[in-house]
């Protein structure tokens, strides 16, 4: 453990980065006064909202329950952050000598549609789906991950419903043989899949394209797209998605005090990805320490392992990949796929925890 004056330490996000950079410290760094402020008391497990919306996990435990001893929680929002200080949207505000962001990223839907990679609109969501009559159709659109994982979801959970994903490639950042199983793994749920370019949404209908509309009773949109706008309210340099740019080590480049993690930090060859935020904020953490032991920061460089989903609570597909993302031929289905997707979720909700990752 690092033994530094007393000094504090404000992390702004309290989602799987943030999580964990608060309970490092409080491990790492003898001394420091940790806070976190969060515009909401729980956790979200955001990797399981899908279920949340279709009723099989709760995915939101008290942030209370998940820090360590003497980690103080401020709920509230964030309204910018400079100079030593987090000002809430309130006015007041919270002294720090040095701060992590960790506010992840956000969504931005089409009207007449309902978002589902965020706590109120996965909520807004799982309201519309219990209040569907049987024969109902919702569609799905993004073809991606997130889109992928909601619409078995919901097939899954509710037989009774037609559902169908859209995407301008449903499951196209898969290899062919890792794109097939999705795709068998979907219709085998009674999904309909649909490659198409939505240009339009209204509350009874998608527009494609094509020129095709089809009808819809209840439309998700499950597209993460852009960071929440604090960096840039802030007056910190941002890339084009609004994500804070950061030196190799995660600091910002206007303040020094200030890392970045997760979503929210502009980092070469990084992705939204919740794989990703468990490395970053350990990594942060860590160069804080060598900061202050009188030490140069170490570098981060992504690595990624795999690309999974699940399917369902009994189907998975792992797609497995270079450091660099890109593709490897091999991929792991079936029984296998679902352990290995449980454990990535099990595994970034025990590091938020517990501070430990890597």
């Amino acid at each position: 453990m690092t033994v530094v004056p007393e000094m504090k330490v404000v992390v702004v996000g309290a989602g799987y980065a943030g999580m964990l950079a608060a309970n490092r410290v409080a491990r790492k760094v003898r001394a420091a006064e940790v806070t976190v402020v969060n515009p909401r008391p729980d956790f979200v497990e955001r990797v399981r909202l899908h279920q949340r919306i279709a009723g099989t996990a709760a995915a939101v435990e008290p942030i209370a329950s998940m820090l360590r001893d003497g980690v103080a929680l401020e709920v509230g929002t964030v309204d910018r952050i400079g100079d030593g200080v987090v000002t809430l949207d309130d006015g007041t505000g919270l002294t720090f000598d040095w701060a992590f962001l960790a506010v992840g990223s956000t969504v931005r839907p089409m009207p007449g549609t309902v978002p589902v990679g965020s706590w109120e609109g996965a909520e807004q969501a799982r309201t519309a789906l219990a209040a569907l009559p049987a024969g109902s159709a919702v569609t799905v659109v993004g073809g991606g991950p997130t889109g992928i994982e909601t619409a078995a979801e919901l097939a899954e959970a509710r037989p009774d419903l037609r559902v169908r994903i859209v995407g301008s490639a449903v499951a196209g950042d898969f290899t062919e043989r890792a794109h097939r199983k999705v795709r068998d793994g979907l219709a085998r749920l009674g999904v309909e899949a649909v490659d198409g370019h939505v240009v339009r949404t209204t509350e009874s209908a998608v527009h494609l394209r094509s020129g095709v509309a089809l009808a819809s009773d209840l439309t998700l949109w499950a597209i993460v797209s852009g960071v929440p706008g604090l960096a840039t309210r802030s007056g910190l340099t941002v890339d084009g998605d609004g994500r804070m740019a950061v030196d190799a080590s995660l600091r910002s480049v206007d303040d020094e005090r200030l890392f970045a993690i997760g979503d929210c930090a502009a980092v070469p060859g990084a992705r939204f990805a919740c794989a990703l935020a468990g490395p970053q904020a350990v990594r942060a953490v860590d160069n804080l320490r060598r900061l202050l032991a009188g030490r140069t920061p170490a570098p981060y460089t992504p690595r990624y392992v795999a690309r999974a989903v699940t399917l369902g609570r009994r189907g998975a597909v792992a797609q497995f990949t270079r450091r660099d993302d890109s593709l490897r031929r091999s991929h792991l289905a079936g029984r296998g796929g679902v352990m290995l997707k449980e454990l990535a979720s099990r595994g970034g909700k025990f590091g938020a925890r517990t501070g430990i990752g890597g």
